[in-house]
């Protein structure tokens, strides 16, 4: 169980996280929440704090707000309450998964919300720190855990999961085509020896690949991609954060959703839509007020990042934004 405090920062890490960090879509995540936050007394969540880019944006725009800031990862809200200190009790960091953002706003004092963001993935900090094992391009332990405090290692996975479950796990979070194939060319390798670095699953994965394929494509893109969601949870996570999110929301709060993987955009989309429509019976002469929508959406579909952004800020390239605005109060 994932403990809530608010973290003191390291006073060792001097690192800025402002040099660290370039916040995609920073200017439109916040004309979407402006309206909703731009009062006295607003709150927002930042599910996904980060080194808390978009969260100072929002601080500075809105002088009357108090933002929640949720993470996992205990570097990342080290690094962060030194960027933001300057706030004071405006900012409340809090050490948790985003699906506990309910009991996250309720022990902060409050029971609805204003507005919330999600920028969802692998953060700046957890892909260019080569020990945290992410990155295929860097060899390293492989770890991959977004909270190294706690939870089994990419490495056990590698190591213990049976080919079933990695063939499953490779197809399912990565859609990777060769997921049979890698699989039982892990089994091979990990009886020989352990694959306990990046660098040594890269190599088998290479190995495991037609040649033709090696020249489309990096071998080791959508594996590494599915470990991380397999050993953070991060769609079993999102699937029940989603809805709690929403559920905070008062009437005229909005909405914002950052995804970089289809498998993501994907849940994000299909509870938006259905909060976005009405549930009145086919049929009904007039639609009454309790079977109205909740919340309408703000964007039509999924929103990309501009060629100036993505020149700018190449992790902004995959990126798909969905934002929505609570237009009927449900209790």
């Amino acid at each position: 169980m994932i403990q809530h405090h608010t973290p003191e920062r390291d006073a060792s890490d001097e690192r800025d996280a402002s040099e660290l960090h370039v916040p995609v879509l920073l200017e439109r995540c916040l004309e979407l929440l402006a309206p909703a936050l731009d009062k006295p007394g607003a709150v927002a969540v930042d599910a996904t704090l980060g080194m808390g880019g978009h969260t100072e944006a929002m601080l500075e725009a809105h002088p009357g707000l108090t933002v929640i800031g949720l993470d996992r990862d205990t570097e990342a809200l080290g690094l962060a309450g030194r960027r933001l200190e300057r706030f004071g009790d405006r900012i409340v960091r809090v050490h948790a998964v985003y699906d506990e953002i309910g009991q996250a706003v309720r022990d902060a004092g409050y029971d609805r919300i204003d507005g919330v963001l999600f920028d969802l993935g692998v953060s700046s900090l957890q892909l260019d720190e080569a020990d945290r094992g992410f990155a295929y391009a860097q060899d390293a332990p492989l770890d991959m855990r977004m909270d190294q405090s706690r939870g089994e290692t990419a490495a056990e996975v590698i190591a213990t999961a049976p080919e079933g479950r990695l063939r499953a796990i490779f197809e399912r979070y990565g859609e990777e085509p060769l997921a049979a194939r890698y699989a039982r060319a892990i089994i091979a390798a990990r009886a020989e020896a352990p694959i306990e670095r990046s660098g040594q699953l890269v190599d088998v994965l290479q190995q495991a690949t037609p040649a033709a394929v090696r020249d489309q494509r990096h071998p080791a893109k959508r594996v590494f991609q599915a470990l991380r969601i397999e050993v953070n949870g991060e769609l079993a996570v999102l699937e029940r954060a989603i809805p709690a999110a929403l559920d905070l929301i008062a009437l005229g709060g909005r909405a914002v959703v950052m995804s970089y993987q289809s498998l993501e955009d994907r849940l994000v989309k299909r509870e938006l839509t259905k909060r976005s429509k009405s549930t009145a019976p086919p049929g009904l002469p007039v639609e009454l007020p309790e079977h109205r929508p909740e919340f309408r959406l703000l964007t039509r579909g999924a929103e990309l990042a501009d060629d100036a952004e993505r020149a700018r800020n190449p992790r902004a390239i995959p990126v798909r934004l969905r934002a929505a605005e609570r237009t009927r109060e449900v209790r």
